[in-house]
């Protein structure tokens, strides 16, 4: 089983770190191969960047990413340049207040899911944790990383900042079940 994920958005969003968290909680804490790769523009903040992590029960031997599987878009930018990216059948999964989706770009046979993460990341008290709210989302919503090893990734990367973070993820596994219909 491989599958191919795109967390994308601008510099400052914190898509470089949430694909960090997401392979190592796959690969580390958790039975499967993970690799990650990133990309970004020369600004410091405000340019374009994704983060591409493949998922895989067998090792993996090729590292670049096809036709994936799930898109987790930050801006809208972002996702009017990835989503002919994804495969029939795959999912997006959008930031609802920055990603308006035109109607010429709506794909007929791909999953939906609005999730107010930056909403909610002020709600909670720092707007750093829309992408950790991400997280939680995708975890709910695909399935394809414990939530167990997504917890420790996040203690790992965020010792200082593990309440606020563990948090966010709680909030995106509510946020998600409730944009599947289960909540």
């Amino acid at each position: 089983m491989r599958y191919e994920i795109r967390i994308a958005g601008f510099g400052g969003q914190g898509v470089i770190t949430a694909g960090y968290v997401l392979a190592n909680a796959t690969s580390i804490h958790d039975v499967n191969y993970a690799l990650m790769s990133q990309s970004y523009g020369p600004e410091a903040r405000g340019g374009a960047c994704k983060s591409d992590v493949i998922v895989s029960n067998e090792p993996i031997d090729y590292p670049k990413t096809g036709r994936i599987d799930c898109l987790v878009a930050l801006s809208i930018d972002a996702y009017s340049t990835f989503y002919r990216s994804v495969k029939p059948q795959g999912t997006i999964i959008y930031e609802e207040n920055l990603v308006e989706i035109p109607k010429e770009q709506k794909r007929e046979n791909v999953k939906y899911h609005a999730i107010p993460a930056v909403e909610t990341a002020k709600e909670i008290g720092n707007v750093l944790t829309a992408n950790m709210i991400m997280l939680g989302a995708l975890q709910e919503i695909t399935g394809k990383v414990n939530f167990e090893a997504l917890r420790s990734s996040v203690i790992d990367r965020f010792p200082k900042y593990k309440d606020i973070n563990l948090l966010a993820l709680e909030k995106g596994v509510e946020l998600a079940k409730v944009a599947i219909g289960e909540g």
